[in-house]
């Protein structure tokens, strides 16, 4: 959210807008596993091709997945779990339910305690933070 920058303690944030949205952009090698990074995007109900937002994004937390669980969330979206990323999301975690719906565009490769240090923060009503978690990033090609 681009109000995050310079937002007040206890301002909601989760609207900011840059006034554009990207193309989706679905790639089975790039999926919801724990430490990935994906774009937000609004429902599918006013965004049915489903175009990321500008400039908000998200970092995957999760869970542990079974099989039994990763069968009902690809018989529900139509997808299928090969048996590599099965493992991942068994061991690893992440949000297979999000996966060729949300566009993922990268991953955290170091460091990946860090998602779970993010997540535990206490938060004030609608998951803000109550204190400010600065974030770091470096663009690696």
């Amino acid at each position: 959210d681009p109000d995050s920058k310079h937002a007040q303690p206890g301002q909601q944030l989760g609207s900011g807008d840059v006034g554009y949205t990207i193309p989706a952009e679905f790639d089975t090698t790039l999926f919801h596993k724990k430490g990935a990074l994906a774009a937000a995007r609004q429902g599918d109900q006013v965004n049915p091709l489903k175009a990321s937002s500008g400039c908000q994004f998200y970092i995957v937390q999760g869970k542990k997945w079974t099989d039994q669980d990763l069968d009902m969330i690809s018989m529900q979206n139509g997808i299928y779990f090969s048996p590599a990323k099965r493992e991942i999301y068994k061991t690893i975690g992440g949000t297979p339910f999000l996966d060729m719906n949300y566009t993922v565009f990268g991953e955290v490769e170091s460091g990946l305690d860090v998602v779970d240090k993010i997540a535990s923060v206490p938060k004030a009503p609608g998951d803000r933070p109550i204190g400010d978690v600065h974030m770091y990033m470096e663009l690696v090609k």
